[in-house]
């Protein structure tokens, strides 16, 4: 059976119009880190009929992904994720064009942004997003990414908007990349924390037990694949407004989807953010054992 596109993407139309689908045929997006959020975004934007990538993810699969990965499954352990994502994708689309950047992609984004339109951060890494982040403006590219949370949510990071690093008040926010320090790149983790935390009813949903092993290094990031899901798609809805100019973009502050409770929750006012930053964290030195 030969593949044709617009059989593939007729019943998009209504959704879209014919000329939108031609846009999103024709965009290039950037997406390091396939593995939850990063790969459920790109399989979204794939059925859309977004037809150019650019993916990087260092890791291979493990069993503890089967949770919440899309292109993971028990006969892909051990494998590449970048490699899985490739070869799922050329099966649902295979006049695909998708490279694959190796672990070194960071080093490589004075080449990689301008190529792409877009770019979807899939990656945990906050050395690797700062420096994306601040790359991305330099070139003009928007950034959509999603907070280390428990609940769902989505922050759309356009050029002239402020890094994630100064609204959360990173330690590295007016250093240079080779200045931070490893505790500083630990900090950043616990800044996004206090975020999360302060703007979101994320604690109300959370076992804090398991939460306080997280802040404190001792458990990686809690996941489960409803909440990982959804955020990919709630990144993918911003990328079909982005790639085909679509007003009211989230914004960079970013929202918080409670399905606890089906409401939309948003960051409370900038000039609060000091204030909350404090009762959070005395709150969380009160919880510790």
């Amino acid at each position: 059976m030969n593949f044709n596109y617009w059989e593939f993407t007729t019943r998009n139309l209504g959704f879209i119009s014919e000329q939108e689908q031609l846009i999103l045929k024709n965009a290039c997006v950037f997406i390091p880190g396939v593995g939850g959020m990063g790969g459920t975004a790109l399989e979204v934007l794939v059925r859309s009929g977004v037809e150019n990538f650019i993916i990087s993810d260092p890791d291979v699969f493990e069993i503890s992904n089967l949770n919440r990965q899309v292109f993971s499954t028990f006969s892909s352990i051990g494998q590449s994720k970048a490699e899985a994502a490739k070869k799922r994708i050329l099966d649902i689309n295979p006049n695909i064009k998708v490279r694959i950047e190796q672990g070194d992609w960071v080093d490589k984004l004075d080449q990689i942004l301008p190529e792409v339109l877009l770019v979807i951060n899939g990656c945990d890494d906050h050395k690797a997003t700062v420096t994306l982040m601040r790359k991305a403006k330099k070139y003009k590219k928007t950034v959509i990414d999603a907070f280390a949370s428990t609940l769902p949510s989505v922050y759309v990071v356009q050029p002239q908007d402020p890094r994630p690093e100064e609204f959360m008040s990173y330690p590295t926010a007016g250093k240079d990349i080779s200045a931070a320090t490893l505790d500083d790149w630990k900090n950043c983790a616990q800044m996004e924390t206090l975020y999360v935390l302060g703007n979101s009813s994320t604690i109300k949903h959370v076992i804090m037990k398991y939460a306080l092993e997280m802040v404190q290094g001792k458990r990686k990031r809690i996941s489960i694949a409803s909440m990982v899901w959804t955020t990919g798609m709630l990144m993918s809805y911003e990328a079909l407004k982005v790639l085909l100019n679509k007003e009211k973009l989230v914004s960079c502050y970013g929202i918080f989807l409670n399905p606890w409770h089906h409401k939309f929750e948003k960051p409370w006012p900038r000039f609060m953010q000091p204030f909350i930053r404090k009762i959070v964290a005395r709150e969380l030195k009160r919880l510790e054992p």
